[in-house]
């Protein structure tokens, strides 16, 4: 498959106070395909969303590399970049101007990127972005206070898409909704994945939702990836101790349902997931992944202290 966006040896650090730093990415090195939904899952403070950020270039990475169609990104004026790479954040309300009628908040990238000849192809264009997420062409002419919360995040979805950018970088886009709109809004994703061959990063906590819309998986802890693969390998049989955590915790509808296995918190690799604050001056560890079977990566260092390379 083609490498659309490649991670390698990325960091991105927070200074704090006393010298030290607050590693929210801290060595990450992973690819996405061209075409996949690649999903993020983790603990809230274990780096999704500044990883998201990063890639998008809403952050400025501290270390490492971020490629582009095999190219830097730094290569790219930020201008073209993020006409290519468009993000929908978790919280709509928070990310739509108020001030801004729907018509002109779709249309702000269109405006940008001088991709309407005149105003009547803009408002066409607008128009037609709307019912492609399942709103009415009236609806550009309100304000967003005027809308639920569902359909609020399908015009953050709208406005990403009308700059017909190659990646979705979407920063937990249900995670605020209704369990019925969240499947919707996850419906509409998976459609438009199919319909323009997108690429998306799906960060999100929800592992049921994950596992119905991912092509892989990748568990993040700590500002690393400790566990990569499909879902039928990451959630049918996971390998890292974090991950076996996160799974065992997703309620199952069965009043006589008991779970038998029991997960060790005490060792470790699991303490406090909220980020990971070192000296400044602390010589980095290299953690990697390695492929534990055929597609199915685990972080080294977990294995070699498992012995189980």
């Amino acid at each position: 498959m083609e490498k659309i966006i490649e991670m390698k040896n990325l960091k991105k650090y927070f200074p704090m106070k006393k010298k030290t730093v607050l590693k929210a990415v801290d060595n990450v090195t992973m690819d996405i395909y061209k075409g996949e939904i690649l999903s993020l899952v983790g603990e809230s403070g274990s780096g999704k969303t500044t990883l998201g950020r990063t890639i998008s270039r809403l952050y400025k990475k501290t270390n490492g590399e971020i490629l582009y169609n095999g190219k830097p990104v730094e290569d790219y004026t930020l201008k073209d970049f993020t006409k290519e790479i468009q993000m929908i954040f978790q919280d709509p309300q928070a990310s739509l101007n108020p001030r801004m009628t729907v018509g002109d908040i779709v249309a702000e990238g269109i405006d940008i990127h001088k991709l309407a000849s005149s105003k009547q192809e803009r408002m066409e264009k607008v128009y037609s972005l709307l019912e492609l997420v399942g709103l009415n062409r009236e609806h550009a002419s309100r304000f967003p206070h005027e809308f639920s919360g569902g359909q609020r995040q399908r015009i953050g979805i709208a406005r990403a898409l009308a700059v017909n950018p190659s990646v979705l970088v979407c920063d937990e886009p249900i995670s605020a909704l209704d369990v019925s709109i969240q499947a919707q809004v996850v419906n509409l994703l998976k459609d438009l994945q199919k319909e323009r061959n997108l690429t998306m990063l799906f960060i999100a906590h929800d592992l049921s939702m994950v596992k119905y819309i991912s092509d892989r998986v990748a568990v993040m802890y700590r500002g690393k990836v400790v566990e990569l693969g499909t879902p039928h390998a990451v959630y049918g049989d996971p390998v890292h101790s974090y991950t076996k955590s996160l799974i065992s915790a997703v309620p199952i509808a069965d009043p006589d349902y008991k779970k038998t296995e029991t997960i060790d918190m005490d060792e470790s690799y699991l303490r406090s997931p909220i980020g990971n604050v070192t000296e400044i001056n602390e010589v980095p560890s290299e953690p990697e992944l390695t492929e534990y079977r055929p597609g199915h990566f685990v972080e080294t260092a977990f294995l070699r202290e498992k012995n189980l390379i």
